[in-house]
């Protein structure tokens, strides 16, 4: 059997990523731990795989990007991200869908590993035990999902959730509804987490609506117990939840932003040309892309944690509470940014 950079890692009591940094890029790491990981490889036998040997001369020359649904507005700016920096380090692109399927992204590892120098995994929900086995295949980057030996790319929730809680507060509202997505989504839990510290730090009551699929019916359905719960303003966990959400108090006789202020999660490219244009939290989706083949490609053994900021972007679906607009200029969504 093969020995692998866990092996070593266990048997020098060090972390995964200590190891790799040892072996390719020792001044990161002490001289004692240096030569008690160097001692212990050869000891064990340990030989770098191709993969951890980086992209060299004779590889493949194409990297795989595992999304969970390609219908979600959220990945087509983190997709053009992607392929205009694979393109600049003369690499090609293969997709996968996942189709929502946990389960079914371990396969797709299995299928693409075999064709590709490694793979940029987007908010994946596989298990622990299944990461673990991906990770042994080809090298891979994780997107929106943070881990000690691998590298990620990931955005800070904290900030975006409290500067829009902060804009609804200087509205005027105390009662916030979340409106949330899948509970199985790691966005989902940081998203929660965030809202009850601002919450407690701005003594402002977060109330939870719920857990909704995160598309437009999901949206549409969430309009009604918000609505028992008499809120004057909901954040929701992405932008097409929200916008199936304004639908759906539109169908119960409400007005956004006049009876209820409606904030959005990502920035999608409708949301700056929808009808009242969204008020929404900002993810660099196309940094994020660009970043993460960045990391699938840094030197051999490399490990890479890199967390961004969010921003808020008020629009007009979002306003006093009692309904007066305040006057702001329109920002286009990142996808139409120059």
């Amino acid at each position: 059997m093969r020995v692998t950079l866990r092996d070593v890692a266990e048997q020098a009591g060090v972390s995964v990523a200590t190891v790799s940094r040892a072996l390719s890029r020792p001044e990161m790491v002490s001289d004692e731990a240096r030569d008690r990981i160097q001692e212990i490889s050869l000891q064990l036998g340990y030989r770098p795989s191709r993969e951890a040997r980086g992209i060299a001369p004779g590889s493949a020359g194409t990297l795989g990007v595992i999304v969970p649904d390609l219908l979600n507005p959220f990945y087509p700016a983190l997709l053009k991200g992607a392929q205009a920096r694979a393109r600049e380090h003369g690499l090609h692109l293969l997709l996968a869908d996942a189709e929502e399927a946990p389960d079914g992204e371990l396969p797709l590892v299995q299928t693409l590993a075999p064709q590709v120098d490694g793979i940029l995994l987007c908010s994946s929900r596989m298990s622990e035990s299944d990461l673990e086995a991906a990770s042994g295949l080809t090298r891979l980057c994780l997107v929106n999902r943070r881990h000690r030996d691998l590298s990620t790319v990931s955005f800070d929730a904290l900030s975006g959730v409290r500067a829009a809680v902060r804009h609804l507060v200087a509205l005027g509202h105390r009662r916030i509804g979340y409106v949330g997505g899948p509970r199985a989504s790691r966005s989902e839990s940081e998203r929660r987490t965030a809202l009850e510290q601002v919450g407690a730090e701005l003594e402002v009551e977060i109330v939870d609506v719920g857990h909704f699929p995160p598309g437009i019916q999901g949206g549409i359905s969430a309009a009604e117990p918000l609505l028992l719960r008499e809120l004057s303003a909901a954040l929701a966990y992405n932008d097409v939840l929200a916008l199936g959400l304004i639908s759906g108090l539109r169908a119960l006789g409400l007005s956004v932003p006049e009876d209820v202020s409606v904030v959005g999660w990502d920035d999608i490219e409708y949301a700056a040309v929808s009808s009242p244009a969204l008020s929404t939290v900002r993810v660099p989706r196309h940094r994020i892309g660009a970043l993460g083949i960045d990391a699938l490609v840094a030197p051999a053994g490399a490990v890479t944690g890199q967390r961004l900021e969010t921003r808020f972007v008020p629009r007009d679906s979002t306003a006093r509470r009692g309904g007066t607009v305040p006057e702001r200029p329109q920002q286009a969504p990142e996808g139409q940014r120059a």
